[in-house]
This record gives C-alpha cells, sequence and structure tokens, in this order.
C-alpha cells in the first residue's frame, strides 16, 4: 500500500499573528510626528490636538468592536476578543480625561472641536470592517496594528516625562497602550485558532485590512500637526 504524501502542517494561530505582524510592521521613517516628539521638538500644543481626536476616535471604536462583539455571538472566542477591547476603550477614555485636563482643554473645547479628516480616517476605517469584514480576519489585522500602536504610545509616554514635563496622569492613557496585554494577547490567539479550525480566518484578506489600519494609523500621527 502506498502511503499518501504528507500533507502541509496546518498553521497555527501564533504563526499567523507572527506572520502578520512581520509583515505589516511600518517603515520607521513613515511616522514624521513620534520622531520629533521623541526629541522635543514638536509642540506642546500637538498633546492637545491628539486629546481631542483622541475623544472622537475612543467613542467609534467602542461602537465598532461591541458590533463586533455582536457579530461574533456565534463564535465565542472571537467575541471574547472583541468585548475586552470595548472594555479597554472605556478605560482608555478615562484616561485620556487627564491627559485633556493637562492640556487645558475644557468640556467645551471637546464639544465644540472640528476633527480632522487625516485623523479619522482610522476610526472610519475601523467602523467599515466592524459592519462587513470577517471578525476573525479583524483579530488579526488589529493584532497587526497593536504592535505598531504599542511602540508609538511607548514612545511618547517616555518623552512626555523628559521633554515635556507632564505628570504621570497625564501619560496614563499612553502607559495603558505601551504596557503589555497579557490577556488580550490570549483571546487574540484564541479567536484565531478558532478561526482556523473552523475555516474562517483568511490571513490574504487579513493582511489586506491590516496594511490599509497601518496606513491610517501613520495618516493619524502626521495628521495631528497639520
Amino acid at each position: 500500500m502506498v502511503r499518501p504524501a504528507d500533507a502541509a502542517p496546518r498553521p497555527t494561530a501564533d504563526a499567523v499573528l507572527d506572520a502578520a505582524v512581520r509583515a505589516l510592521t511600518p517603515d520607521t521613517a513613515a511616522n514624521r510626528l513620534v520622531p520629533r516628539i521623541t526629541t522635543g521638538e514638536a509642540p506642546r500644543s500637538v498633546f492637545a490636538t491628539f486629546a481631542l481626536e483622541q475623544h472622537q476616535i475612543i467613542a467609534s471604536d467602542r461602537l465598532s468592536f461591541r458590533h463586533l462583539t455582536h457579530r461574533a455571538d456565534s463564535d465565542p472566542p472571537v467575541a471574547a476578543f472583541f468585548e475586552l477591547l470595548a472594555d479597554g476603550e472605556t478605560l482608555a477614555l478615562e484616561r485620556l480625561g487627564a491627559l485633556a485636563d493637562a492640556c487645558g482643554l475644557t468640556p467645551a473645547d471637546l464639544d465644540g472641536y472640528r476633527p480632522r479628516a487625516g485623523c479619522q480616517a482610522y476610526p472610519s476605517y475601523a467602523a467599515r470592517l466592524a459592519l462587513g469584514a470577517e471578525p476573525v480576519d479583524v483579530v488579526i489585522a488589529l493584532t497587526a496594528n497593536f504592535a505598531a500602536w504599542g511602540h508609538y504610545c511607548a514612545a511618547v509616554a517616555r518623552s512626555m516625562r523628559t521633554h515635556y514635563d507632564f505628570p504621570d496622569a497625564a501619560c496614563g492613557f499612553f502607559d495603558l497602550f505601551a504596557k503589555p496585554a497579557p490577556e488580550l494577547d490570549e483571546r487574540a490567539l484564541a479567536a484565531v485558532q478558532h478561526g482556523l479550525d473552523t475555516g474562517q480566518a483568511r490571513p490574504v484578506s487579513a493582511h489586506r485590512h491590516g496594511r490599509l489600519l497601518q496606513a491610517y494609523e501613520l495618516m493619524f500621527w502626521n495628521s495631528l500637526t497639520d
């Protein structure tokens, strides 16, 4: 009896997520603002603009993540990932308040602010993904994006203290995203493994989503001083 050739090994969630992070890492020179912050060259006013824009972004992203949670309700590991993200946005909004206070922003400033299109492209695309993309593919795309976002936040948090003399409370928003998030990582792995096991995960589509998320992420940073 002739044995069939060994089938190619099935990809693991670890491998899929690692490949996405490596493939979608943005060019270090593409972000024009963060390097200026790390050297103290960016104006202090950029942090007020950041807070004003993020106030809008967080509200939108939280709705997107809640919608993805609902769409994935028949796939509990995937829904659990987005549920944690939605809860995290609530915490992020609380942390953002300390930055807004340190920048002298008032509730009237927040309510009357006119957002910049370049800064709001990211949450607009996230909302599009929430409406129509395969949820587990969004998990892969977001995980790759969060790696870059966390790197930027860590650099900004250090520089806020060394170059801009912000108090620790004002840096809390960036600290939140700069530190490791083991529970989120575990939920991402579980979600993607579920997607692989059920045939829902499509890494090619996930990379396409991720490339656009990374591009809109860079657009956000680069639009803050336009």
